[in-house]
């Protein structure tokens, strides 16, 4: 039916209040408002658009991409519809989905510079990708980053003993070279050829093979550590508290770690989490306590001050950190480096899950990737890409608390034996158990339903019950979603979820929040904090260029 006059009128000044809450960053009151007005009046493309880009900043990406062709359905020329859609796909990182989008913007605008310059930053994340999928090795011919490099190795330099193996092929091809001379003067000039042919191939095989670390552990050789650097220093293979606290102060001073000593967390970290199984049981003796932390985001801070508020991570005062560690706060390199060195310097101190921002295709977009880039090199963005795909997919504590980054599953009956049994040293994929684990969020409503991130599911109480009692525990704890609170219960108090990012991306305004267990009882202790004083870098400074479509 459609809208009279009245109504008409009433859906705008609705819109207009809408439009109110999102300037003032109040995304799910804008949202809400949005719907009041497509109630009123459906068939206005821009309320759907403008819905969608309400969705688009609280990260639902899903539900943006379903209200932009909802708007491009009721106005097929309406350009801030492909915009807004290509936008959802380019966030999924979705990059020959948005860039169809963002020549339909074109071809309606053809004269918008903006417009102009979406699209060529799309095609250039498009070439990209078509040149790195080109390039890219076979899954089963592909060779570790971590296993060229033998940290023990590092920083030795030239004037150690190991003598770079280019430094002694040289010599020897000056050497061949010339007995090749003395061959011209007695053999016919084809053999000659044929002979220094053979020799160039195999040389080429020798340094590049020994360049890419083919045929053994290569030590990184200009990485020494130069005199006048005053950072936190490594002694040796451990990682102790005094390193970690002198790395931290550093950190907060603007100052980096040496890349000598950061190889060393990362090559370490890895050597732990791989003898790691997918799912972690966790021990909490009677009458001792521990910290559960949801998404910290790269906002290292924020995380200093939760140490400041519950003490610093040690086997009395042992961490959990449930995913979504780097990405859109700047300082994620800060973040990785601190909770790594952590767990290197005391395993039962600090536990670390997986999120979906563990991920090659998310740290690629939102920023992790460019940091890890102009802070340290391009060889630390494979190697913590290795690495994250190392990190447990979900904890149990003292048989009671599930904890996982993002939720439960599209199927009942899955045991904790089935998450055990996952193989999660890869990539994230896009469905199965552990696409869910890392993706999923909870409803209102019982049942499943479609995610409004597009990745993943929604599930309602009644699985949550479900999954508790066929897997005699009492508590799903996750994260993933930001909280005004830094925390919401849910599902009859079977669910919480727990955020640690607070003010997110420096607009959202909202409290961080950590959960405090202590046994036998295990009842949650939830506490709040807010945002700390930070250097005046931007969130997603280091992002590609495209994220401007955010905003």
């Amino acid at each position: 039916m459609e809208a009279n006059s009245s109504t008409i009128s009433r859906a705008e000044e609705i819109k207009v209040l809408a439009n109110e809450a999102f300037k003032a960053h109040k995304y799910n009151q804008a949202i809400d408002l949005y719907t009041q007005a497509i109630e009123l009046n459906g068939q206005n493309a821009v309320y759907w658009a403008n819905r969608a880009f309400a969705h688009t900043k609280l990260e639902e990406y899903g539900s943006a991409i379903e209200d932009a062709s909802k708007a491009i359905e009721i106005d097929p020329q309406y350009s801030k519809g492909y915009y807004r859609r290509g936008a959802g796909y380019l966030a999924l990182g979705k990059f020959k989905e948005a860039l169809k989008d963002f020549q339909q913007v074109k071809k309606i605008r053809p004269n918008d510079p903006d417009a102009s310059k979406k699209l060529k930053e799309c095609e250039k994340a498009v070439m990209k990708l078509k040149f790195e999928e080109a390039i890219a090795a076979p899954v089963a011919e592909r060779r570790s980053v971590a296993e060229s490099i033998d940290f023990r190795s590092i920083g030795k330099g030239p004037s150690s003993s190991s003598v770079p193996t280019q430094v002694v092929i040289v010599p020897v091809a000056v050497a061949v070279t010339a007995a090749a001379v003395m061959l011209v003067r007695t053999a016919k000039p084809a053999l000659v050829v044929g002979v220094l042919m053979v020799i160039l191939v195999v040389l080429g095989i020798l340094w590049g093979g020994w360049s890419s670390g083919l045929f053994t552990k290569r030590p990184v050789l200009d990485l020494e550590v130069e005199p006048n650097y005053t950072g936190a220093r490594i002694e040796g293979d451990t990682i102790t508290l005094d390193f970690v606290k002198k790395m931290m102060d550093d950190f907060k001073n603007e100052k980096r770690l040496h890349r000598r000593y950061a190889f060393q967390i990362v090559l370490q970290i890895r050597e732990m989490l791989q003898a790691l199984p997918s799912l972690v049981d966790i021990d909490v003796p009677e009458g001792k306590h521990f910290t559960v932390c949801g998404d910290v985001h790269g906002q290292f801070y924020d995380l200093v001050n939760i140490f400041q508020l519950n003490g610093l991570p040690s086997e009395d005062n042992p961490y959990l950190f449930n995913g979504d560690f780097v990405d859109r706060g700047s300082f994620s390199v800060e973040v990785i480096l601190t909770l790594f060195a952590f767990k290197c310097m005391c395993p039962s101190a600090m536990y670390l899950a997986r999120g979906n921002h563990e991920s090659k295709s998310m740290n690629k977009i939102y920023g992790f990737e460019g940091e890890v880039r102009a802070k340290l090199n391009d060889k630390f963005v494979e190697l913590f890409a290795e690495v994250f795909c190392c990190l447990p997919l979900a904890h149990v504590i003292n048989g009671k608390v599930f904890v996982v980054h993002g939720g439960l599953f599209s199927v009942d009956g899955v045991k904790l034996s089935d998450i055990r049994a996952i193989d999660r040293f890869c990539e994230p994929p896009e469905e199965g158990l552990m696409c869910e684990l890392l993706w999923s969020d909870p409803q209102p409503l019982p049942g499943r339903g479609p995610s409004k991130r597009g990745v993943g599911l929604s599930f309602g109480g009644d699985v949550t019950k479900r999954f508790l009692e066929e897997n005699k525990l009492d508590l799903v704890l996750r994260s993933h979603e930001v909280k005004d609170e830094g925390y919401e219960v849910e599902h009859d108090g079977k669910l919480i979820t727990v955020f640690s990012a607070p003010n997110y991306c420096d607009q959202m305004g909202n409290k961080g929040a950590f959960i405090r267990f202590t046994a036998p009882d295990m009842k949650p202790e939830i506490i709040t904090f807010s945002a700390v004083p930070h250097p005046q870098v931007k969130p997603m400074a280091y992002a590609n260029n495209f994220m401007g479509l955010f905003s």
